[in-house]
């Protein structure tokens, strides 16, 4: 009998707010329903992308003089089905140019390894149900481009995943 009683409280307590005009809706069973999937479903800010750390660590490296490399760049207009194995072969290529940092010594590397960093871990949470389609293409199938054409791309390819 406690619950019938805290029910009969809670109830009492909601009445005048049920009864204002503006949460009028909540007097029925599914205007109750849509108020707690609203007010419990998680929210992503609007406007956000898991890709959001990498698009700004790649705009820190782009006017970077230190890098020179050739590098395998996927296509920008690839079909969307190879959205996935694009963007693991842009952060595989990342990896090269975080080889190259290390080894020269650039300024940039601190970057280089952020992007590395973010796109290895975003691309791990997606590892156990991806399958390339066949008709995708191998990283190695794609043309070398130089660094600026590579950066270019890549953020091309963010970009549009961002959308």
């Amino acid at each position: 009998q406690k619950t019938h009683l805290k029910s009969i409280c809670l109830q009492y307590q909601l009445y005048p707010l049920l009864n204002s005009h503006f949460f009028c809706f909540l007097k029925n069973e599914m205007g109750l329903i849509i108020f707690f999937l609203c007010a419990y479903v998680p929210k992503t800010a609007a406007g956000h992308c898991k890709w959001a750390e990498v698009l700004k660590d790649l705009e820190q490296i782009k006017t970077s003089k230190d890098i020179d490399v050739s590098l395998y760049t996927a296509n920008t207009d690839e079909d969307k089905e190879c959205q996935e194995p694009v963007m693991r072969c842009f952060f595989l290529e990342t990896k090269v140019i975080l080889q190259e940092c290390l080894i020269k010594n650039c300024s940039k590397t601190q970057d280089v390894l952020n992007i590395w960093k973010n796109g290895s871990a975003s691309l791990e949470n997606n590892k156990s149900n991806s399958t390339k389609p066949a008709k995708c293409k191998e990283c190695e199938e794609y043309e070398e481009k130089n660094f600026t054409e590579f950066i270019q791309s890549f953020v091309k390819v963010i970009q549009r995943e961002c959308k």
